[in-house]
């Protein structure tokens, strides 16, 4: 087994060599939330959706799209309202008055990397046609289905603060995301780093392509191949069925967990920790990386109950005390 891993270990480092490079660039244009291009990364290479939560001018869009500039690959920004039509993300069909026909205008989701901003301002409709390109992976305009190119992620944003005219996600939309992201505010450190590069009326920096798109399809082929031990297969699926039926690991939690996280949290959990490894240049998952990567994938997924909001609880919370007391392998 241990050959095995060594062929794994040295085929990651040779497929993750444009991972400095990335970041570097990134670095370029994005201060200080090395959080959020990390996980954004990791969403790109296990072909997982990412939803982020935070307040304005965070650079979630700047870092979004320095990322597609980096990769050289199409981006495309969705500003989501209340009055908006699901053919305004995935195009319609157009009659031509001269042919007597009809042709066919692509929307917006014809692109590599999408940003969604305000998904909870769009109604369900809307959102359900973005969700439904998210999960098919294709659109179907009129009576023809269209493949959306890969690589194809989805990054969408919601402000946590303002809640009037919106449309909050139902717990099936929002299981599609793999990764939901909490941006916090950078340091002072960070802030002062901000002001001496972004305080200027032009000129500002911008991310040059460093990587092509191939390579990211290349690095999910060798992700793929990580090795993941049976102890630690275990361990995932005990930390999703703990969220569901946390009294049989001994864990006190069952009065604020509404509902627990789906099988489609076991398969995210696995592939993120996977690009986890990845992103470190390991060919093997470690209980370290689950829990690194778990609560980006789990929280939210975990549904709390009334009870746990009166006493301050969130679903945050609820799952770290799963991630402190499950035994670890």
């Amino acid at each position: 087994m241990n050959t095995g891993i060594s062929a794994i270990n040295e085929e990651v480092q040779k497929a993750a060599a444009f991972v400095p490079t990335l970041f570097a660039e990134l670095n370029k244009v994005v201060v200080g939330q090395k959080y959020l291009v990390e996980r954004l990364t990791i969403g790109l290479l296990a072909n997982g959706h990412v939803l982020l939560e935070g307040v304005p001018g965070l650079a979630k869009t700047l870092s979004v799209k320095s990322l597609a500039s980096c990769l050289n690959v199409k981006f495309s920004r969705l500003q989501f309202t209340p009055d908006m039509l699901p053919a305004d993300v995935i195009g319609t069909q157009i009659y031509n008055p001269q042919s007597g026909g009809f042709t066919t205008r692509k929307g917006p989701i014809f692109a590599n990397l999408v940003l969604a901003d305000e998904i909870n301002r769009a109604p369900a409709k809307v959102q359900s046609a973005l969700l439904e390109a998210m999960q098919e992976k294709q659109v179907t305009i009129g009576d023809n289905s269209y493949r959306l190119e890969e690589p194809f992620l989805v990054l969408a944003t919601q402000n946590p603060i303002e809640q009037e005219g919106t449309y909050p996600l139902p717990e099936a939309q929002v299981d599609r995301f793999m990764l939901k992201l909490k941006i916090g505010y950078p340091t002072r450190e960070e802030e002062r780093q901000i002001l001496d590069l972004m305080a200027r009326t032009s000129g500002l920096p911008s991310a040059q392509p460093v990587v092509e798109a191939k390579t990211i399809l290349a690095a999910r082929q060798v992700i793929n191949d990580i090795y993941v031990d049976d102890k630690v297969k275990d361990y995932i699926v005990d930390l999703v069925c703990a969220t569901r039926d946390p009294a049989k690991y001994k864990i006190n939690v069952k009065d604020f967990i509404q509902l627990g996280a789906s099988p489609r949290a076991t398969i995210s959990l696995t592939l993120a920790a996977k690009a986890y490894a990845f992103l470190k240049g390991r060919g093997y998952v470690t209980p370290q990386d689950v829990k690194s990567i778990g609560m980006d994938v789990l929280r939210h997924r975990v549904a709390i109950t009334y009870e746990a909001e009166a006493e301050d609880k969130t679903s945050e919370t609820v799952i770290q005390k799963i991630f402190d007391e499950l035994p670890v392998p």
